[in-house]
């Protein structure tokens, strides 16, 4: 397999104009004025330092324990699917036993009381093998975080501590093969008996079959089963939703009575996972099975809650659970790291074609598309990194406080975290695909390579846009609070009661109550020169590009509500509206998303000390801008934002920035930490 490429033509190196030139007008000649930067040194370990943030100590102890199983690497490649799935059950045991699998867990169970802590240890360990992470994810995240939040304390005193050493196995029973992303649908049934006081739990047909399932296949013993609750009454039965219970499936490796457990059979990645599908046939679990913080059934069979709105209650129920949506989002970017890691140090030290010097190749990262190629995709992982960091501190702040029935609790910022949550992983996975993809291609044949990593990353990580939620259903859930303000009567609907709800609002209402207004003055009182974005401002001016990226979200929002508001006024079927106007809503919350990275990543800036450091990082921030920016010139030329002139000067400043970051390419790069075990291939990287 040839490994060669055709040399890249040198992109055009423009002559900065002087800024008085862009502030006239001239737009034949806009260029933004160098900020004058010397190229900074960049001090690795003060920069591998502002990344790990407060936890460093948590994400150094999982960076060494990611090197001391350095060999499950080789074993992913080497075993067969039923003895690596052994082999990773057992390393994560044993990580079990270091505590760092178990930090978000309340102290007296044996946790570590932290959730800021729990989610810095999972993005960690997206440097190694990923079947590791994802059954980490399932056992202490999915099916741990389930007891936890969803139980009370005689569950935790039941499960808790079993579960968090790796003792008792799990899974976490909710998708159905009919019923992924609408939960509310699910098929599987639990009757309440009072007779017996016992719930059975029943599979009334195939489409209504546990899929999918992490652990199910053959590790679990216990699974939290999401069903549909019934209760007899004189009336008949009375239906109250889905809610979550204890099941166990398996008892000393053998599978109980009622019980039916089937492979999920090969995946694209993740061998090191054993998905399945169950099925209950009249399984009969005590009445204390039933997850019960947010509702319960009295003996007799009396149905109580806290909630009595019944959608409220299942939003709340699964708002709990958005700590498995943060990690996975932590984990993709944290996979994209592991990629451009290699990449980097490939392109920095392979060399081809005589292109500047007769006597020898130039290195492949001295070609302006080769930089083109990474290290765009560079300046938007720190920028995801930063938006990440944000995210992750909420759900710290939110889960550290009240619970959602507690007094004190704090539900608009349960529903901010909601939001930011889910943008952030769409974004943050997306990201990973494309970013792997572009490195592997970037190494050649080298990257084609089982040893070179690519070959795992790209199979194990595909699934992580549709991990704990598709990412355009996941969208959607960001532009329904986008369109309200989180407004309470709103945000427990489905697709039909967002449209229904949006006909009787008049468009303005709509476009006035956006959360957009509110949040930006925090980022906007931190840069200098206001609120500038017109077409004379500079473009390394940060007011102008978080002020682009603003118009554009404001701009969609208030077209997504339009649509929908005129489709209802001409009695068109509220669903059919809506389903008309996905693309809309869809880009309206992926602008609303890339504005609050941009957001994170000019905070984080402006808030360093003058210094190299910042210097890099400011460079880092201007080329994620305005490659942002470039990606979706069209929309922005469509609307009057971008004359040609102005956008090539977008391109040419592009250009100017990759030139400006390439001799810090490795440096920011190893400020990642990944472990050099995780990288494997000296022949590729050095």
């Amino acid at each position: 397999m040839a490994t060669d490429q055709v040399p890249p033509i040198a992109d055009e190196i423009p002559t900065p104009v002087p800024e008085a030139a862009a502030v006239a007008g001239d737009d034949d000649a806009v260029h933004a004025a160098d900020r004058g930067y010397a190229e900074p040194v960049v001090d690795v370990a003060a920069l591998r330092s502002l990344l790990d943030g407060r936890y460093r100590e948590v994400r150094d102890l999982v960076r060494a324990n990611l090197a001391e199983h350095a060999q499950v690497l080789l074993d992913a490649e080497q075993m067969t699917t039923s003895e690596f799935r052994d082999r990773v059950r057992d390393v994560v045991v044993m990580m079990a036993e270091s505590g760092q699998t178990g930090m978000g867990f309340p102290t007296e169970h044996g946790g570590g009381g932290d959730i800021g802590a729990s989610v810095a240890a999972f993005e960690t360990l997206a440097y190694g093998d990923l079947s590791v992470l994802v059954k980490v994810g399932v056992q202490f995240g999915l099916f741990g975080g389930a007891i936890l939040q969803l139980g009370t304390q005689h569950h935790h005193d039941a499960y808790l501590a079993d579960l968090v050493t790796g003792r008792t196995m799990g899974c976490f029973a909710m998708t159905e093969t009919g019923h992924g992303s609408n939960v509310q649908a699910l098929g599987t049934v639990a009757t309440y008996d009072a007779e017996a006081q016992e719930f059975v739990i029943t599979t009334p047909d195939d489409v209504s079959r546990k899929d999918y399932i992490g652990n199910a296949a053959a590790h679990a013993e216990l699974a939290v089963v999401f069903a549909q609750l019934e209760v007899p009454s004189e009336e008949g039965v009375e239906r109250h939703g889905v809610h979550a219970f204890v099941v166990p499936i398996r008892e000393g490796g053998r599978v109980l009575d009622g019980v039916r457990i089937e492979d999920c059979g090969p995946k694209m990645g993740l061998d090191g996972v054993d998905n399945g599908r169950l099925w209950f046939d009249h399984v009969r679990v005590p009445r204390t099975a039933l997850l019960n913080q947010f509702a319960e059934v009295t003996p007799e069979g009396r149905y109580l809650s806290p909630i009595d709105n019944p959608n409220k209650r299942f939003f709340t129920m699964l708002g709990t659970l958005v700590q498995g949506r943060v990690c996975v989002g932590g984990a993709g970017i944290n996979a994209a790291k592991v990629a451009l890691t290699i990449a980097t140090r490939y392109a920095d030290r392979r060399r081809q074609f005589e292109a500047v010097s007769p006597d020898e190749e130039q290195v492949l990262l001295d070609y302006g598309m080769h930089q083109r190629r990474l290290l765009p995709l560079l300046a938007r992982t720190y920028a995801l990194h930063f938006a990440q960091e944000v995210v992750a501190g909420q759900l710290h702040e939110v889960f550290s406080g009240p619970g959602p029935t507690e007094p004190g609790s704090d539900e608009h910022a349960r529903r901010m975290l909601e939001s930011r949550a889910a943008g952030t992983k769409a974004l943050g996975t997306w990201h990973a695909t494309r970013t792997i993809q572009e490195c592997r291609e970037a190494c050649g044949g080298a990257g084609y390579l089982s040893e070179n990593r690519f070959a795992a990353l790209k199979a194990d990580t595909d699934v992580f846009t549709t991990f704990e939620g598709d990412n355009h259903v996941l969208l959607q859930l960001v532009a329904k609070g986008l369109l309200t303000d989180y407004a309470g009567e709103f945000e427990d609907m489905d697709q039909l009661g967002m449209a229904r709800f949006v006909a009787g609002l008049a468009v303005e209402t709509v476009v006035e109550r956006t959360a957009v207004h509110k949040l930006v003055q925090s980022v906007r009182d931190l840069l200098p020169g206001g609120d500038r974005w017109d077409q004379e401002a500079g473009l390394l001016d940060p007011a102008y590009q978080l002020a682009m990226l603003r118009f554009r979200e404001e701009h969609m929002i208030g077209g997504v509500a339009r649509r929908l508001k005129r489709g209802i006024d001409q009695g068109a079927n509220p669903g059919a509206v809506f389903s008309r106007v996905q693309d809309h809503v869809i880009a309206a919350a992926r602008a609303h998303t890339e504005r609050l990275v941009l957001e994170a990543f000019v905070a984080k800036v402006a808030a360093l000390p003058d210094g190299d450091l910042k210097v890099a990082l400011n460079l880092l921030c201007d080329l994620h801008a305005l490659a942002t920016i470039e990606a979706d010139r069209a929309w922005f030329m469509e609307h009057g934002r971008l004359s040609s002139a102005r956008s090539k000067a977008i391109s040419r400043e592009v250009n100017a920035l990759c030139r400006k970051v390439r001799p810090l390419a490795v440096d920011l790069v190893d400020a990642f930490g990944v472990p050099e075990e995780m990288l494997r291939s000296e022949e590729l990287i050095g």
